[in-house]
């Protein structure tokens, strides 16, 4: 059996892995569940994110990316080795050609530290790609003419903005500023205004169910449980989507303010194309409600949501991997 090349994006809040040939195969949290004692992988995947704030004191589950880089080396070598051998792509002799999402302004080290992950992981020959150009790419943008085209990726741990054209970046923004975000603001304004601790997984499932970043576009509740923080004791609220509103009012203003920075550095030529051609919204935080009408109102531009925006770094990955040997041989390990 022959090896195949795999597209990997590796996500701060989820992995997605596409096989030459297969699709998608994988879609799993970026989690691994660790025993203190032994110092040893138990769960990895979406059995470690059920572990997330529910384990005894010896076991801890841990998110080994930070911000879209690699903050934890040996925890991310496991994840990737698990998740490499459960989609069963390695050859009897021959190991696959890996190609990897990565955020635009990431350093020389951290494009090191993912290539080392990767090559000890089971890659042969390993491929670094900035991901809002791959996410492009999956959205089913035709980033090779001479036209402008603005993809914004609102991923777990960053943000990632840019403008393309002739198969290339022409500017470019990353911020630390995305899902995680979004939930950490959450749970610090239940926590401030309701004094009551939650989890980060409840802190996600409100937003999912309720929030809204657009005034009037949403109006539900949801009743929430957590700690009081003056008791002590089990405690249940109920919030609304106004009040989320607020709540994420600092995370989506900075995200907005971002993509306006990127815009007032792009030639005109290409502002033109992109008021024509509207602003791509991709990634995981394209889902938030309201968030293109927001930003369509802040940047006086039409804002769409990509199809599936969940699955188009990956599915850019599939269809880079057809035009691997073209990419530049810097890009190799």
């Amino acid at each position: 059996m022959f090896s195949r090349d795999i597209g990997i994006d590796l996500g701060t809040a989820n992995i997605l892995m596409y096989v030459k040939g297969r699709g998608i195969v994988l879609n799993e949290p970026s989690v691994v569940a660790i025993d203190k004692r032994t110092n040893k992988p138990l769960e990895v995947g979406e059995a470690a994110r059920r572990m997330v704030g529910r384990t005894p004191g010896n076991i801890v589950a841990i998110r080994p990316l930070k911000d879209g880089v690699i903050a934890d080396f040996e925890i991310t070598e496991v994840m990737l080795k698990y998740f490499i051998d459960k989609i069963k792509v390695k050859g009897f002799m021959t190991k696959p050609r890996i190609l990897i999402c990565t955020p635009t302004n990431i350093t020389s080290v951290e494009q090191k530290a993912i290539r080392e992950a990767a090559e000890k992981s089971g890659g042969k020959h390993i491929f670094l790609e900035e991901e809002p150009k791959v996410a492009a790419i999956g959205a089913g943008m035709d980033i090779f003419q001479p036209s402008g085209n603005m993809v914004i990726d609102i991923g777990g741990g960053t943000t990632d903005i840019a403008v393309l054209s002739m198969g290339d970046i022409v500017t470019a923004s990353t911020i630390k500023m995305a899902g995680d975000s979004f939930d950490t603001e959450i749970l610090n304004y239940i926590k401030k205004k309701y004094k009551l601790l939650i989890g980060e997984r409840t802190s996600e499932d409100i937003k999912t169910t309720v929030a809204t970043v657009y005034k009037g576009s949403r109006d539900e509740e949801i009743t929430i449980r957590g700690r009081d923080m003056v008791s002590g004791l089990p405690k249940t609220i109920t919030i609304n989507s106004e009040e989320i509103r607020e709540s994420l009012q600092e995370p989506t203003d900075n995200i907005v303010q971002a993509a306006k920075n990127v815009l007032e550095r792009t030639p005109p030529e290409l502002s033109a194309d992109i008021i024509d051609r509207g602003i791509i919204l991709t990634g995981g935080g394209a889902l938030l409600d309201g968030i293109d009408q927001l930003l369509s109102e802040e940047l006086k531009v039409p804002v769409v949501i990509a199809e599936d925006p969940l699955a188009c770094v990956a599915e850019g990955t599939g269809r880079m991997l057809d035009h691997l040997d073209k990419l530049p041989k810097k890009k190799l390990s």
